[in-house]
This record gives C-alpha cells, sequence and structure tokens, in this order.
C-alpha cells in the first residue's frame, strides 16, 4: 500500500515516515512551501526553504521519494490574511488550525490522489480510530473518531477537530500510540540529522519575530490609538492600537493602579479596550460557531462533555446546549480568559466530538 507522508523537517514527521516504511508501505513525502522567507534564515519554521532542504535529507537516508509543492498563493489567502485580519478585528486567530483545515491536508490528498497513494500520514500526536458504534451520544452512528494521542503533553486532537470524515478515512497518524521521549529515541536510534533539533514554539510563518511586526507590515493603518475603559465606563488611558491586545492580558496597557487590570473584551468598532480585573476576565459562558462535528452528525439536545479552549489546557466538564448553527458552552466552573477568535474543543474521555470558533455574545 501506497502512503504520502507530510515531511516538514522535524523529528515527528521524519521518525513518522521511518515507522510507515518499516511497516512494509511505499512511502514517499512531500514538503509545502507555504511562505516566502527567502530573506530570513529561521532555521526551526515549518515552512523555510531551510527545513525542506531537511526534509529532502532525511527522505533521502530513508530512500523515499520526496516532493514539494509550493501552496503559498492558497496559504496567503487562506491563513495568513485571516490570521492578520482576525487581529484587526479585536480577535486572537489560532493559524495551525487554518492550516489544518485548508491546506495541510486538502493538497496532502491532492497529492496523495495524484501519485496513486492509498493514504497519507503525519506527524501529529493523535489517532483515528475507524468505523464502529459510538455509545457516548448517538449510538449505532458509524464514524471515523478522532481521539487523543497518549502522550498528554503532545496530544494535536486539539489543533484536527476541523478534519473531514473523508480526510480521516484516508489519514494515518503513526505516532498517536507514541510518546515524545520514544520519538527522540528512534531518531537517535537511526541517526536522523534532525534527532535533536529543538522544536519551533514560534508561528511558523512569523518566525523568530514578533507577531504584531507582521501584523503592522501587512496593514500598517490599523495601528491607531484608541481608549482603555474600565469596564464600567471609565477612561483609564490610550491604546496603541487593538491588534497590540488580546482578551486576558495584562502587558502594555500602562495604566497607573494599585490592582492589575487585564483586558477582558476588544470592541474593534470603536476601536476600544475594555479592562477589568481578573475575575472579569473568567468566564462560565461561551458561544460557538462555524462548528465542525466529528464523532456524531451534530448535536439535538444538551450533553456534557469537556471543553478545551487552549491546547494546553485539560478539558472542562461543561453542558453544551445547541442552538441553530451555534451552541452555548456553559462551563461548571469558571475558565480564564477564553479570547474570540480561538477554538473551544469538545471531549467525551479521549474521543473529539466535535469543535468551532468561541464568538461574542452580543
Amino acid at each position: 500500500m501506497k502512503v504520502l507522508v507530510a515531511m516538514s523537517g522535524g523529528v515527528d514527521s521524519s521518525v513518522a515516515a521511518y515507522l510507515l516504511t518499516k511497516e512494509g508501505f511505499e512511502v514517499s513525502g512531500i514538503s509545502f512551501e507555504l511562505w516566502d522567507r527567502r530573506d530570513v534564515s529561521n532555521f526551526n519554521s515549518c515552512c523555510s526553504l531551510e527545513t525542506i532542504e531537511i526534509a529532502k535529507d532525511v527522505a533521502g537516508k530513508l530512500c523515499i521519494e520526496h516532493y514539494s509543492v509550493d501552496v503559498r498563493d492558497a496559504f496567503y489567502r487562506h491563513v495568513i490574511e485571516g490570521f492578520c485580519d482576525s487581529y484587526v478585528s479585536g480577535l486572537t486567530p489560532n493559524p495551525c488550525i487554518l492550516c489544518n483545515k485548508y491546506i495541510k491536508f486538502a493538497f496532502l490528498l491532492e497529492k496523495a490522489d495524484e501519485i496513486g497513494a492509498d493514504i497519507i500520514a503525519t506527524g501529529h500526536y493523535a489517532r483515528v480510530e475507524r468505523p464502529g458504534s459510538f455509545n457516548g451520544i448517538d449510538e449505532g452512528t458509524e464514524r471515523f473518531l478522532l481521539k487523543k494521542g497518549i502522550d498528554p503533553k503532545k496530544d494535536q486532537s486539539y489543533f484536527l477537530y476541523v478534519m473531514t470524515q473523508h480526510e480521516l478515512s484516508r489519514v494515518v497518524f503513526p505516532l498517536g500510540g507514541m510518546r515524545k521521549e520514544e520519538t527522540r529515541r528512534i531518531a537517535e536510534d537511526i541517526c536522523l540529522t534532525n534527532a535533536l533539533r529543538a522544536e519551533s514554539q514560534e508561528i511558523c510563518f512569523v518566525g523568530d519575530g514578533k507577531y504584531i511586526d507582521f501584523v503592522r507590515n501587512f496593514n500598517p493603518d490599523v495601528f491607531k490609538p484608541g481608549p482603555i475603559v474600565s469596564d464600567n465606563g471609565e477612561v483609564l488611558g490610550t491604546h496603541k492600537g487593538i491588534a497590540f491586545y488580546t482578551v486576558g492580558q495584562r502587558k502594555r496597557l500602562e495604566i497607573p493602579s494599585l490592582i492589575p487590570f487585564y483586558v477582558v473584551d476588544i470592541d474593534s468598532g470603536k476601536n476600544t479596550i475594555i479592562v477589568g480585573d481578573r475575575k472579569g476576565a473568567m468566564k462560565s459562558r461561551l458561544l460557538v460557531r462555524s462548528l465542525n462535528w466529528i464523532s456524531i452528525d451534530g448535536l439535538n439536545e444538551p450533553v456534557r462533555a469537556g471543553v478545551k479552549i487552549r491546547s494546553t489546557m485539560m478539558e472542562e466538564p461543561s453542558l453544551i446546549t445547541p442552538g441553530r448553527d451555534s451552541v452555548i458552552v456553559e462551563f461548571d466552573n469558571p475558565q480564564w480568559a477564553p479570547a474570540p477568535g480561538q477554538s473551544a474543543v469538545f471531549y467525551m474521555d479521549d474521543i473529539v466530538i466535535g469543535g468551532g470558533i468561541i464568538e461574542k455574545e452580543e
């Protein structure tokens, strides 16, 4: 069976490719040129020309074919513009989720069909379960299930909730049942040149710079000063432009006070930052739209589930109530600073039910 593996030049995707060759698959690798940064050397960026060369070297060592595909136009339209427009609108985007939704899996499948590959693979720490009965919500529904990776520190299912049933039917995640330490050990055992390469903690197209500089270069006109007001309407100061701020932020407010202030809301229409105390940044209720369901066709009645509003947090017990094209999430315990524009992902044990984008309630 032929498999096409997304290879970023990192240790995870490299080991994923190696494991598939050991299992007897006919493996090919593919790297995407996502963003033109020829003027910047950024070794840890997954979209840099350097990392594509690393992926080619790894493919050569594994004796597999390697392709590189220029997807910069699509990446610009679907990820870069969305990222910058979100900050301009007072939202906090998640570009990795946008990339998974519009770029990575779509182009993987396109190339897989072109070369006759049966399945695709990535180095994500997540798992796919083939159809069977899912008794949590809708008994007897046969759907592909997305599950957490077994390594709680590396689980990446949060970023994958946008996947479709068609994509899940064609994908494998070789690292889903492994821990990161085991991945590193395998890379060292087979002498991969990137075995000890540091993981990038930056947004890939921003690299080692600051996101705010990137947004400013994209649209310099949006950095207009405006008022910072308290949650009771008192003007407390002046901000430098709403793109500098996100809900829950404390830095850069420059408000003289004996008590700390946090951003609790952003009104892009009025170019205003609203601040309050820590309690004001805690929320018990969320409106979530742009939904994608995985383990079920949709939600017809309220259900209790775990909800993540950040990739690094543990899911929190909640009641999810369906609306017309949205759901309301009500947490058992208030949560810190849910940011409109970020994703809320719903879990039942280790199974991803679905998820969507947090929006402000009017």
